[in-house]
């Protein structure tokens, strides 16, 4: 099942989506949210759809494509997860997961424009398997607990800009926070879905021409171990958002390539997760 928010932006519909139809979950929740998704709402949801209840939503495809999720309560996210990511930027496997925060404000559509900060030379895309948590996840006993804390999964863009990140006082956060860093979706696919998150091909594209091809297959540490981990350090609540790294082939890693200008489009997708597309508009 696929959930999705449609319409302008603060303004968007939650909608689940089944055969190319989305149905209208107004009368159920106001968003897509914590408190939707922590009450069993995906649940209610699918129980609604098999009664009849949900209405569709006219002219459904003539709207905006919003993230599925709203403001999540925060955004983890995991570096140099994938040992190829890892070698092209001259990092070490690392030993834990790296890990670091960025804004929740950044979530945007995934077909809404991303801005390329004032003064950046070095603005970088990074196709990202995006793990939305359904249920509390605190100090979690085994990784073998951590999937049931999942609602659903996503494509996520953890766009960057490493001179920001890397070069500007060594603190990643402000390489990751810029307005409009995380296009998310186009939908959010509840667990249920998703047979095994380790199993996914993940590519990206700019201007046509691909970048990054990797599976989840190769991460370093696989997204049970990352939930579990995560709880020993911070409380993870329903709706937060978790980024899981990037495979090979982002702008930094490749000498030559040319980081984000103006006016270039960039097209990404994950297996059975849908495809996104956006592009860059200077801000």
């Amino acid at each position: 099942m696929n959930i999705a928010r449609l319409g302008p932006a603060g303004s968007e519909i939650p909608v689940l989506q089944r055969d190319g139809v989305s149905y209208d979950l107004s009368s159920l929740t106001s968003d897509v949210d914590g408190a939707f998704l922590g009450s069993g709402g995906v649940d209610r949801a699918r129980a609604a759809l098999e009664a009849g209840e949900l209405p569709e939503l006219a002219d459904a495809s003539e709207l905006r494509v919003g993230a599925p999720i709203a403001r999540p309560g925060k955004v983890v996210c995991i570096g140099l997860n994938y040992r190829d990511h890892a070698a092209e930027s001259g990092a070490a496997v690392p030993e834990e997961p790296v890990v670091f925060m960025k804004d929740p404000s950044t979530v945007v559509g995934a077909f809404d424009d991303v801005l390329i900060p004032r003064a950046s030379t070095k603005t970088d895309w990074e196709v990202e398997l995006a793990v939305v948590i359904g249920s509390t996840a605190r100090y979690l006993s085994s990784p073998d607990d951590a999937l049931g804390c999942v609602a659903g999964y996503a494509v996520s863009n953890d766009v960057s800009e490493r001179e920001f990140q890397l070069e500007r006082g060594g603190q990643w956060d402000k390489g990751k926070s810029c307005e409009t860093f995380n296009p998310l979706g186009p939908v959010l696919v509840t667990a249920d879905e998703i047979a095994d998150p380790q199993a996914l091909g993940l590519r990206l594209s700019v201007n046509g021409v691909q970048r990054q091809d990797g599976s989840t297959a190769n991460m370093i540490f696989p997204v049970a171990h990352i939930v579990w981990y995560l709880s020993q350090f911070m409380v993870l609540h329903p709706g937060d958002l978790v980024n899981t790294g990037t495979p090979a082939g982002v702008a930094l890693g490749i000498a030559g390539t040319p980081y984000l200008r103006d006016g270039d489009v960039v097209e990404l997708e994950i297996d059975g997760l849908g495809a996104a597309r956006q592009r860059m508009v200077q801000a």
